[in-house]
């Protein structure tokens, strides 16, 4: 596990976790000695915890509170992954009125988390002007938002369900410009589109094109916080049929339309290069 500090403050910490584990390594419990919220940046891993094993893919958020015993296992792809993980002092976790939300161990890849996540991983490598600690601070206040109001799970999947879905995430997330549906998806996966709808959505919490939209605007945000190109160039690029559904699309998620998401860094580089 290689670790990278990138923020120390009074009420909370920003690192870089990167794991390199792969199927066959050994798995060992552990427990976390600070309230933490993860956003998954790439790769996947599972989390056994509480009786139920969950996993994450690229987007994914993991959830750990202290004195919880968690076990880390990378049984379904060789990827490893990589992380941001925002450490909370524990007078900070209790302010955001969660409560059994801290139970959760994960919540899914969806817009708003993913957009939130994203703005963090921007502040995080320098490709934003906005702080690392300002991100932070509004990731975490959208994950509580979401946790407090979201109904505990009660589905159950199999381990080579499980397997199945996390591999479609993965090759989802490889593939997210191309023209994908349910079926494509589905006989990648080797199921029928109707069991693997199900069982993607009982893993991860998301259905296929849910999950498939999400990670083209994550990968769309991404070009538009660190490149001039064209709007219409981007949309295109990351899987979008036409600019005015991506246009849509984006709005509803990150809340502004993608030509205001740009950071004034550059903003101000388009105008000066033109």
């Amino acid at each position: 596990m290689r670790v990278k500090a990138l923020h120390r403050g009074s009420g909370f910490s920003v690192d870089n976790f990167a794991c390199d584990a792969k199927p066959g390594d050994e798995s060992y419990p552990e427990m976390h000695r600070i309230h933490a919220l993860c956003f998954v940046k790439q790769g996947s891993f599972g989390c056994r915890t509480l009786g139920r094993t969950h996993e994450l893919v690229p987007g994914s958020i993991f959830i750990a509170r202290p004195d919880q015993e968690y076990t880390a296992t990378h049984e379904h792809h060789d990827c490893g992954d990589e992380c941001l993980s925002v450490r909370l002092s524990p007078q900070l976790a209790e302010t955001l009125g969660m409560g059994k939300a801290w139970d959760y161990a994960s919540l899914p890849p969806t817009t708003e988390l993913m957009v939130a996540g994203e703005r963090l991983r921007a502040a995080a490598e320098g490709e934003s002007e906005t702080g690392i600690d300002e991100a932070a601070l509004g990731f975490i206040h959208k994950i509580a938002r979401v946790a407090a109001g979201r109904p505990r799970k009660t589905e159950k999947a199999t381990d080579r369900d499980r397997r199945r879905a996390v591999e479609a995430a993965i090759w989802l997330e490889e593939n997210h410009a191309e023209d994908v549906d349910l079926e494509r998806t589905a006989s990648q996966a080797g199921l029928s589109p109707f069991h693997f709808l199900r069982t993607f959505s009982s893993t991860l919490g998301v259905t296929p094109h849910q999950y498939l939209v999400r990670t083209r605007l994550r990968h769309a945000a991404r070009l538009l916080g660190t490149t001039d190109r064209p709007v219409i160039d981007i949309a295109l690029d990351v899987g979008f049929a036409d600019l005015s559904n991506f246009v849509r699309t984006f709005h509803k998620a990150a809340g502004v339309p993608p030509s205001r998401f740009r950071s004034k860094k550059l903003q101000v580089g388009s105008e000066r290069a033109a």
